[in-house]
């Protein structure tokens, strides 16, 4: 079995690194991948760096170059629910792309012809993560999950992106993904720390709980991976 794992920053895959290790490091369309052995199965990992096209390119790279066969996303995102609170771990059941706007042409919001709003997540993983946090006795929370090119900290766009895509959180990365693996028949998961909520005070520090919860999402993806392989 071949399963990729990303991440969109440098910090979010160190802890996946250190944990196993012995990898090789391959350059290949400016960016590295890190190829390793695991349980007989073979494990990609790429932090593909911030954005729908970056992120794009290196799933793409994981699926048609390495061959990966199921495709986990760890990262973080700001939260548009007022029910998550900072640390919360969330898996998402559907992407949207909240920055793809079409609705001049009688559209809805997130549409593109030929596609889809939503992109549905696989539910096998995602029943997989809900054992893992069974076992690990750790609140999962789900929903949807939408991804835009744009860094958003205004309160009205937030408000507007929850109502619209009846939304939890959102991000930069994950429903690129998610139309790269869903085109290409891939099984895809996305999980993500929520790092920054309307419960969250000012003496709070993202660099310090990225660095935290990287961890605590790796240590929940190698449970993952363990669950997949063993199966």
């Amino acid at each position: 079995m071949k399963l990729a794992i990303m991440g969109a920053m440098p910090e979010e895959v160190e802890p996946l690194l250190e944990f196993f290790g012995d990898y090789e490091t391959i350059e290949y369309a400016n960016n590295k991948y890190y190829k390793l052995n695991y349980k007989n199965s073979e494990i990609v990992i790429a932090y593909s760096k911030i954005g729908k096209v970056n992120s794009t390119i290196t799933a793409t790279t994981m699926i048609e170059k390495f061959g990966c066969e199921k495709l986990l996303f760890s990262g973080v995102a700001g939260a548009v629910s007022p029910e998550l609170k900072v640390g919360d771990l969330v898996v998402a059941t559907k992407l949207a792309q909240h920055d793809l706007d079409i609705s001049a042409f009688g559209h809805p919001y997130g549409y593109v012809p030929e596609g889809a709003v939503y992109e549905e997540a696989d539910t096998k993983l995602i029943e997989i993560a809900r054992e893992v946090a069974n076992e690990k006795n750790i609140d999962l929370k789900d929903g949807i999950i939408v991804t835009g090119d744009q860094f958003v900290c205004d309160v009205e766009r937030k408000e507007w992106i929850a109502k619209t895509f009846d939304a939890v959180a959102l991000e930069m990365e994950g429903a690129s993904v998610a139309v790269t693996c869903n085109a290409l028949n891939v099984p895809f998961f996305i999980l993500r720390a929520i790092s920054d909520a309307a419960d969250m005070d000012a003496s709070f520090s993202f660099d310090e709980f990225l660095e935290t919860s990287a961890k605590i999402s790796a240590d929940f993806v190698i449970k993952m991976i363990d669950k997949i392989i063993d199966a």
